[in-house]
């Protein structure tokens, strides 16, 4: 089963493409993108070991209404767009190339430039794997694979196979892992009249992150994950759970050796228990994950729910969710959404008296805590317009309407920000 985007685009579009690809384990094709296809007249051994170049990209302009908080398309951006005009969240460029070395080993290379951890658009190796395709059923890959976390995660930067300018801030936000290094094997049965799509894998992350101008290093956080997918008709059904055992401590220090050592020098256990609950590396992070996709004829509905569990104080658990109908007419397909994203405070605190050098250590403390707090709605209203093959012009205005402790989807948030601000975007969605 093919999964690598640029092989999966359609004629027109289909926001969650893996119905195709069940349809393509039916009839064991193995598809190159249609451009690719040969006359049947050529050897196979010709015919296996095709070589494939495509590319992918994304020009994008978005504007918030607020100047108090800079809007970010995830939490691996450092910053964000404000109330003007910019190419910065949404603007991406990629190249894509597959060799069918034979008919059973295809070699998937992808490298992509987006705005990312350090403010740069360096190229990044976003996939580089070995597939083994072993009798159409049972697949197995190596090497730099896309994070499935959540259901269409693997594909976020590919614009033109999915509906709305960018996924949902609200559900895929959180998201920080793009990519690992690692392992999974797929196995596609059919299952009372549909087909039940199971997948297992394990890697190592090579990614950094970015917030306020501190970057944090989560490369060799390993990860391992189950997905499973029922298709039945224009029905898919998916459930899936993942675990993330971070490797190292975001740059908090000084922070927690002082509150090590206030709480040792005043006898306070509860401030050393708060400088244990910042500490990141070791700890483990659970995504699950389920929704249902309904794709027939002009109208697509689908709904996701996630819920995310921190061993770690640094972050608090939160849940989300969207909801999103389109229908298609003829080339432009309007489309409206809902989505949510909330999270739930620990109530940390570390015990200290609020007097002299100790307000700073309380306030620091505070500020930490509160950072991964979310609790917003967006409703959201656009249009996506195919204007020739390979080629879509998409506009959208989404509505957020939070509360002025929703900090975490956001950058250099200000003491004025009220959670509330509208956005606009205009892409220009192509490959090829």
């Amino acid at each position: 089963m093919t999964t690598h985007p640029l092989h999966r685009l359609p004629r027109q579009w289909w926001p969650w493409h893996l119905s195709l690809l069940a349809c393509t384990v039916v009839l064991g094709l193995h598809t190159s993108a249609g451009a690719t296809e040969r006359p049947k007249e050529l050897p196979d051994t010709v015919a296996e070991s095709a070589l494939t170049l495509r590319g992918f990209g994304t020009l994008g302009l978005a504007r918030s209404s607020s100047d108090q908080a800079e809007f970010v398309r995830d939490l691996s951006q450092p910053r964000g767009i404000a109330n003007h005009w910019s190419g910065r969240i949404d603007s991406v460029i990629g190249l894509q190339a597959n060799w069918q070395a034979t008919q059973e080993l295809e070699l998937v290379g992808q490298v992509v430039s987006r705005y990312q951890y350090d403010g740069s658009r360096a190229l990044e190796v976003m996939w580089g794997f070995a597939k083994w395709d072993i009798d159409g059923r049972l697949e197995l890959r190596a090497g730099r694979l896309g994070a499935d976390f959540l259901i269409g995660a693997d594909s976020r930067l590919v614009g033109y196979s999915y509906l709305p300018v960018r996924p949902s801030v609200d559900y895929f936000g959180p998201l920080l892992f793009s990519y690992f290094d690692g392992v999974d094997a797929s196995a596609t049965l059919p299952v009372a009249g549909g087909l039940l799509r199971t997948k297992a894998y394990a890697g190592r992350s090579k990614e950094k992150g970015s917030a306020g101008g501190i970057v944090w290093d989560a490369s060799d956080s390993t990860l391992k994950g189950l997905v499973f997918d029922y298709f039945n008709g224009p029905w898919q059904v998916r459930a899936s759970t993942a675990q993330v055992r971070l490797s190292r401590d975001m740059p908090f220090d000084p922070l927690p050796h002082s509150l090590r050592a206030a709480g040792t020098a005043l006898g306070i256990p509860q401030a050393i228990e708060a400088a244990q609950a910042l500490a990141v590396g070791g700890t483990t992070s659970q995504f699950m994950t389920v929704g249902m996709v309904y794709d027939d004829g002009p109208l697509q509905i689908q709904g996701m729910v996630n819920t995310i569990h921190h061993q770690t104080g640094a972050f608090e658990n939160s849940r989300a969710g969207y909801l999103m109908s389109a229908y298609r007419l003829g080339a432009v397909t309007p489309y409206v959404g809902y989505s949510w994203w909330k999270s739930k405070s620990k109530n940390l605190t570390t015990g200290l008296p609020h007097t002299g050098a100790l307000i700073a250590l309380n306030q620091g403390f505070d500020s930490i805590v509160r950072d991964s707090g979310s609790d917003q709605k967006t409703y959201t209203l656009g249009a996506r317009w195919d204007i020739m093959p390979n080629m879509a012009l998409k506009a959208q205005w989404d509505a957020v309407r939070g509360k002025p402790r929703s900090i975490f989807p956001y950058r250099a948030e200000k003491p004025g920000w009220n959670g509330r601000t509208d956005v606009l975007s205009l892409t220009l969605d192509f490959v090829f």
